[in-house]
Formats: C-alpha cells, structure tokens, sequence
C-alpha cells in the first residue's frame, strides 16, 4: 500500500516518477486564466486565518459542505471563521474521490507544512497551525505568489474596468510576477439579461462614446480593447451559455440595440443575432492586437431560484448545460476564418462530452500563426479532476497534438490554488510514463522532457507571447 499522498503521489511507474521530479515539479506556473484579485496583490494582503484563504468566495468547497447538510449559516452566513472551518472540516472526509481532498492537502502541505489528515477531530490542530503560520512575512499574497513560482497571473477584468492595480503592479519593481488583466465583455453582449442597459451607460460613460446604436457600441468596446491591450493584455475571455453564431446584416443589429436601450425586451433569436456580431466584432480586434480569445460556454447559471434571490450569481448553483454546439462552433470559427482575423483560440466546453468534438474542430482550423493555434482548453470547471484531465488529455492526444497542449490554468479565487498546477503535472506525467511504460511510445529522454516542459510551461509562454 503506498502511502497518502507522498511525493510520489499519483505516480506509480518509474518513468512517470522520472518526468515529474525532473522536469515538471521545477516548472514555473503560467497562470492564464484565474479570478484573483490585483488589488489584493498590490497590497499584499494578509489572512487572519485559514478560513479566510479558503472558504471565502470558492464555490467549490461550498458545494461540499452543502451536500453534507451543513446550514448556510456555516456557509455563505453569519457564522464565525472558526465554525466555518469546523464545518467544513467535518465534511471533507466524505469527499473521497474528490478532487477537492487532494487540493486541500496538497494546500497544506505545500503552505503549511502540515502532513496530517484534516478532519473534525484535527480541525483544532490545523486551526491553530495555519494561524501561525499565516502570521509570518512570507505568507502575504506576494509571498504566496513567490513562492509558488509563479511567472504570470492572467486575471479576469469588465471593460469598464480602471485597471488601476495593474498599472501600480507594473510600476513596482518588487513584484517580479507579471499580473496582466484579461478582457471579459461579457455584460456588454448579454442583452438579454437584466442590467444590460444600465451597464451600457456606464461603459458609454467610461468610454467617452454616447452609445445609441451597434456602431458607437463598437466604437466603444474597441476603445477600451486598446486601453485594455495597453496595459499589458494578452487574452480575452467570454463565459457563453453556448455557443452562438447568427449573423444579420447591420441594420437589423442596430435595429436591436436600440431596442434594448429603449428598455424593450428582444427575442431569443435577437439576443443571438447581437451576441454573434459583437463576438465577431471583438475576435477580429483580438486577431489585430495579438491577443488569445477564449471561449467559455456550456454552463446553465443559477437554476436554483430561492438561492439566486437569496445570495445572487456565482454562490455555486451552477450546473452543466445543453451541448449541440459544434455546427454554431464550426461556423463561428469559420467566419473569422474567412475574414482572415481567427485569433488564437481557446476553447473549453463544461460538457466533457465534448471532448472528441472539440479536438476534431480543433484540426479543422488550425493555421501557421503558432503551433496548436486552436487549443482544447484544460478541464475546466466539474471537469478539473484527475478523470476529467485525464479524459481531456487523451482525447486531446488521440485526435490532435497533446504536445502542444498549453496546459493548466487554477480559474480560481484563492492564492492558495497554485496546487492545481502541481495535481495536474502528476497526473500529465502519470499519463505519459504510463504509455512510455507500456511501449507505446520511446523511452527518449529528450522528446519526452520537451513534451513534458512545453505542456507545464514553455507552451503557454510561446502562446501567450511572455518574455
């Protein structure tokens, strides 16, 4: 019986064993895609507590303590940090199999210098250890981001953002870790949900355009796209409920947005007719800059009505969507491609039964800009777990280039998810010293240290054009 998690944790062949204490473990981490805060990195800020670095704002462990019956008081409520944790404890043993056990021992190991196991009867010892140890200089935001080797962080910003803490990170010589926004206009094309017109008035007032039709609309999106790119921009990221690709011509688009300016409800088939011409719109401004576009979709938001009046969006009610996008995926790229503007492009579905679909549409527009052009982004989301990363690589191997692949992002909120990085490096060289192990691929020190290198790093760098 091999013991828990040990530094050979998900390792069980020699080769594998060999790929990652050599080559992946030392690998800096390319953060691309995450919801940290900058301002929270320029100040460098401090935790009181464990449950201030965990159990603040991740849904993830909120879904847990929920599905053991804990009262939302515990949770999202007015509880105290201390009975927080205590709760949440208690729930994690239950959690075998979940990826979210590993992630929260990997935390405290790698942080914390804690080897234990957490649970109800250890909550007081890990309680007070984290404390401690949350108390000393290095473990700031700073010294989190330091001492996780982390090379760039690729934070998720609304185009009306000031992006005034990337620009006082930039100027800080004490921050070696690049921190760039990432463009996510996504309330800009969400026509059809509520606020849409009062956030276009703040983004005509941010941007300096008096918006009244799809023109001035445009005008003001590729306005803060180049405020956005400079500084420092190097990817957008749109959250689609699927993937749409309706095209009209301009008068009708016009004749929309005003429409919903004027307060008036628009169809369905509205709806997807503006988000297809603002998508479109903005991929060709991405192309033009340089920048990598990803695409985010397949999520159905908030299908718990009493929660979503109670605690609002992003409170971890989310679920796995309807799929069927790959002829609306298909015409959309092909559109770009026709205008010769298709960005480099990222694609993630939260149904991994997409997976063979979006490896084969990966081979279908594929170009010379860079290697891997189109990517089949990580498991993301229910799918970042060691099955799911598993099934997405293989997938990703068997129909394309798994040795392109740029990787793993933490698409989290907490500093303390570099981890992430380090579960999914086992279990890619696990994966890899396996089929090596099993003769299906040579035993070739230098390929394999390449392909191993290029996925944990040097591919996102080349990707995302880092010095």
């Amino acid at each position: 019986m091999k013991p828990f998690m040990d530094k050979d944790f998900l390792l069980t062949t020699e080769t594998a064993k060999a790929l990652y204490h050599g080559h992946a473990a030392s690998m800096p981490i390319v953060d691309y895609h995450c919801h940290v805060s900058p301002k929270e990195i320029y100040e460098d800020r401090r935790f009181e507590n464990i449950t201030q670095v965990w159990l603040g704002g991740d849904h993830y462990k909120w879904r847990i303590m929920r599905s053991n019956g804990v009262d939302e008081h515990y949770i999202t409520g007015g509880a105290s940090d201390r009975e927080k944790f205590q709760k949440f404890a208690e729930a994690l043993p239950k959690a075998i199999g979940n990826p979210m056990y590993h992630w929260c021992h990997l935390e405290l190991q790698r942080y914390f210098g804690y080897y234990g196991i957490l649970n109800g009867e250890t909550a007081e010892e890990v309680w007070n250890l984290t404390k401690e140890k949350l108390a000393e200089d290095s473990m700031g935001v700073r010294g989190l981001i330091a001492q996780s080797n982390v090379a760039f962080i690729g934070t998720t910003d609304d185009p009306i953002d000031s992006l005034e803490w990337h620009e006082k990170l930039a100027e800080d010589p004490a921050m070696k870790t690049t921190v760039a926004p990432s463009f996510r206009p996504d309330k800009a094309l969400n026509i059809d949900k509520a606020g849409w017109r009062e956030y276009i008035e703040t983004l005509s007032s941010v941007s300096g355009i008096a918006i009244d039709g799809i023109d001035p609309l445009k005008e003001a999106l590729g306005k803060r796209i180049e405020y956005f790119d400079a500084h420092g921009c190097r990817a957008s990221d749109h959250g689609l409920d699927y993937v749409v690709c309706r095209p009209a011509d301009r008068e009708t688009v016009d004749g929309i947005v005003k429409k919903g300016l004027a307060g008036q409800s628009v169809s369905m088939e509205e709806t997807e007719i503006l988000k297809t011409d603002l998508l479109i719109f903005c991929a060709q401004e991405y192309y033009r800059l340089g920048w990598v576009m990803q695409l985010h979709y397949n999520c159905l938001r908030n299908p718990n009505s009493a929660m979503f009046r109670r605690l609002g969006p992003d409170t971890g009610f989310d679920v796995i969507g309807p799929s069927n996008c790959t002829e609306n995926l298909a015409k959309l790229l092909d559109a770009l491609n026709e205008k010769n503007a298709l960005p480099r492009t990222i694609l993630y579905s939260l149904d991994a039964g997409d997976n063979e679909m979006l490896d084969t549409v990966l081979g279908a527009f594929q170009g010379p800009d860079v290697p891997g052009k189109i990517q089949h982004g990580s498991a993301w989301w229910f799918n970042d777990n060691k099955q799911g990363m598993i099934d997405q690589m293989t997938s990703l191997a068997n129909l394309s280039l798994l040795g392109n692949f740029v990787g793993m992002l933490t698409d989290s909120r907490s500093f303390l998810s570099y981890t992430r990085h380090e579960y999914f490096r086992r279990i890619l060289c696990q994966l890899i010293g396996q089929w090596v192990e099993n003769g299906e691929y040579p035993n070739d020190e230098k390929t394999l240290s390449e392909i191993v290198e290029g996925i944990c790093y040097n591919n996102a760098k080349r990707y995302f054009n880092l010095k």
